[in-house]
């Protein structure tokens, strides 16, 4: 756990600071406290007058969240839970109104490094893909329920796979010889719908790519969430108060942007991002995982909803 947590870096780091403008006793929400690196940061700028809540769903990474947090002068409480539902724990720990809300939509490192969690090919392992353990249904619950019309569907929307259809077919075919239920599995059996060697690596992507994400996307409910998340924050930002997402691909981000637009024109935001601000050059050397990030921020204005 030391070693995960000494390899962590935060996306953004600097313009998240800049961006937020987190202030002395100003009151946070860090909605996808990970590992605990943007929540460090956002905690030492409220210093001992604020105050830092902290959500995930990840059971792990709230552990791992609460070890980076060791220390610091901010007061703070960590929730498992899914964003979408903050409003609860705002009314668990008596807190109407916030100063900041963040968000970093990306899968972390140790979910993604660990074969037994099922969010990656890199290594066999069981077909997981739940952040939450608690969620009722695994992606192999789900690649072996659904039709081959809606798996084609989900791969479609949210993997944007163009192969989607020949994909769900192979899927449909290989599933009723035997129960899909490794990674490895599915992505042999994805590369062979692609006409290619999953072991290739002289592919950009892996053919497998787009399928995962999909999948991923679909158990957890990312997009629904996130939603629901945006839906209900200028409910709970004072005026001033400043809501910044990070997102890692275009239907994230496309969200967060129709939601920003459609709120600036209501007189609700103040939009500080014309554009998403994303990593440097030297943050994408340094850094790879940065370099799909896009950072949006918005300001809440005085206007009632």
């Amino acid at each position: 756990m030391a070693d995960e947590l000494s390899q962590h870096v935060p996306v953004l780091p600097q313009e998240v600071i800049e961006l937020l403008a987190v202030q002395p006793g100003d009151l946070v929400m860090d909605c996808t406290v990970g590992l605990g690196g943007h929540a460090r940061m956002l905690a030492d700028s409220a210093g001992g007058t604020g105050r830092l809540i902290g959500m995930d769903v990840d059971e792990a990474n709230l552990q791992l969240a609460s070890q980076h947090l060791e220390g610091c002068e901010c007061p703070y409480r960590l929730f498992q839970c899914n964003f979408g539902d903050f409003e609860q724990v705002l009314d668990e720990v008596g807190v109407p109104v916030l100063d900041v809300v963040f968000a970093d939509l990306g899968v972390s490192s140790t979910q993604l490094d660990q074969a037994e969690r099922g969010f990656s090919f890199q290594e066999d392992g069981p077909l997981d893909m739940r952040m939450d353990r608690r969620l009722p249904e695994s992606a192999s619950d789900l690649i072996n329920r659904l039709s081959e019309t809606d798996l084609a569907n989900v791969i479609y929307q949210y993997g944007q796979e163009r192969l989607s259809r020949r994909i769900a077919r192979y899927i449909h075919q290989a599933r009723h010889g035997r129960r899909i239920t490794s990674t490895g599995q599915l992505a042999e059996i994805v590369a062979r719908a692609a006409r290619t060697k999953s072991a290739s690596r002289g592919e950009r992507i892996h053919p497998a790519t787009r399928t995962f994400q999909a999948l991923r996307i679909a158990v957890n409910d990312e997009l629904g969430s996130l939603e629901r998340l945006l839906e209900k924050v200028p409910r709970c930002l004072k005026p001033g108060g400043r809501i910044g997402v990070i997102s890692f691909h275009s239907l994230e981000d496309g969200i967060v942007k129709r939601d920003f637009r459609q709120r600036k024109t209501d007189g609700i935001y103040t939009v500080l991002t014309k554009k998403p601000t994303v990593a440097s050059g030297r943050e994408r050397d340094h850094n790879p995982r940065s370099r799909s990030a896009k950072f949006r921020v918005a300001v809440r204005t005085a206007a009632p909803l």
